[in-house]
């Protein structure tokens, strides 16, 4: 299994802007909440999370494998997520209800995906990372997993953040 490298520490994000970060992912993000995306760990260096497996997200009837769509419309969030976190770690300083406000124009200019294995089973664990945090574009990288930790996915993308 490939492994996205840890960066260098930064201070912890405080409880409020993990609530509110993940308020926003989860909750206002309603094409997450039908997606069934879940955070697990925020970080300014990587995110993680998981997605559970339901009929709804099946690509494949007979083999109940998981709609190629649903893999990427996953990891193009998890990305999204990264660069929010990553503008979250930047900006410290910053109160943590104004940094949640930063995020306002943040959207996705190019997205690629390698499928590597078929994702059969009933929980996947996704991560992401930030390559690049730049003051226009976000470069990120994610992986797509399953329950086991096999690579089943894996994501690079560009994200507008100005």
């Amino acid at each position: 299994m490939t492994s996205i490298p840890a960066a260098p520490a930064v201070a912890a994000f405080e409880p409020e802007f993990i609530a509110g970060l993940k308020e926003l992912f989860e909750q206002r993000i309603v094409f997450n909440q039908v997606l069934g995306l879940r955070i697990d760990g925020l970080t300014a260096a990587q995110v993680s999370g998981h997605l559970a497996m339901r009929p709804e997200l099946v690509g494949h009837f007979a083999y109940n494998r998981l709609h190629g769509g649903v893999i990427s419309a996953a990891l193009d969030a998890m990305g999204g997520l990264a660069v929010m976190a990553a503008i979250g770690g930047k900006h410290m300083d910053d109160a943590p209800a104004a940094r949640l406000q930063r995020f306002a124009r943040l959207g996705t200019i190019d997205l690629r995906i390698d499928y590597l294995r078929a994702a059969i089973g009933s929980r996947f664990e996704l991560r992401a990372q930030v390559l690049r945090l730049g003051s226009r574009v976000a470069n990120t990288r994610m992986e797509f997993c399953s329950q086991q930790g096999e690579l089943l996915a894996s994501g690079a993308a560009a994200y507008i953040v100005s």
